[in-house]
């Protein structure tokens, strides 16, 4: 596995050496773009549409546009003189409960092992957040990007996870059509209350599957394999109303989840059933 960043985990006056990994991967399917009359790949040019031709790494420089057409520009050594000191640091910052964070934080979730002569201060550190529950809130920074981070343990290692900073969250004032107060039927919430009870279930991540990932590398094996594939769409619901009865639907949703009676119940309710049959003859 690919170590992406080295340096050190800080809390208090103790210093834990160690490497970073990706925790997650991308498993999106990438296409590139071809040119449909020879089928080869487009090449994108970087080009000044003042001067007309192609422009070289050597002749690109880093600009942020203050005014519409308007760039200061930004000079790499500008940039190294004012990263932090620290930035091949975790410095934990406050240790809290993961319950506090609300989730809208969390980015991109990383590994973290011990480097060198560190294993010691690693063990210690992993073990205190285990046993005390907490969760470290620390800053980093990771090519030239800084951010907040989440210090945790999952399993026997470990984990950090970026986070955003309070100000790059978006207000909930900026999204329409929030409702003010929510006002519900208090019989339909009930129905709903009682939906959700039978949908819970203890997270096994194992269940889930990306079922348009699977499909579309098999259609891409059999165009592979010079198979004929035909595309077809699934018919819409004729005459279906836009109007939604929302307890029958609560109704027919909480009749689809109630468990199926297993064959001994079935058995004894049947054998109840031919005795009352007897009696009554």
């Amino acid at each position: 596995m690919h170590t992406v960043w080295k340096g050190a985990i800080s809390f208090g006056l103790v210093h834990v050496p160690v490497k970073m990994f990706t925790a997650t991967e991308d498993k999106d399917i990438h296409f590139r773009s071809l040119h449909k009359e020879c089928g080869l790949p487009i090449n994108y040019m970087k080009t000044c549409r003042h001067c007309d031709r192609e422009i070289g790494p050597d002749e690109i420089v880093k600009g942020f546009e203050y005014e519409k057409d308007k760039f200061v520009i930004i000079k790499e050594d500008e940039l190294e003189s004012i990263q932090d000191e620290a930035e091949k640091t975790i410095k934990i910052l406050d240790f809290v409960d993961l319950q506090d964070i609300d989730p809208l934080y969390f980015q991109k979730a990383y590994y973290l092992s011990p480097d060198m002569a560190g294993a010691g201060a690693y063990s210690l550190l992993l073990e205190a957040i285990k046993q005390t529950g907490k969760i470290g809130i620390a800053k980093i920074s990771i090519r030239s990007k800084s951010s907040l981070a989440a210090i945790r343990v999952v399993d026997n290692c470990i984990c950090m996870e970026t986070m955003f900073f309070p100000d790059e969250i978006r207000s909930l004032s900026q999204i329409p059509n929030l409702p003010a107060v929510t006002v519900v039927n208090e019989k339909e919430l009930g129905m709903a209350k009682a939906l959700v009870e039978q949908l819970s279930e203890k997270f096994e991540p194992s269940k889930y599957t990306d079922n348009y990932r699977i499909a579309l590398l098999e259609l891409i094996e059999q165009k592979v394999a010079g198979e004929s594939v035909d595309i077809v769409t699934a018919p819409t619901g004729a005459g279906r109303s836009n109007v939604v009865d929302l307890m029958a639907a609560l109704q027919a949703s909480l009749d689809a989840t109630k468990p199926l009676p297993d064959a001994a119940t079935t058995k004894r309710k049947r054998k109840g059933t031919a005795k009352t049959k007897d009696n009554v003859s």
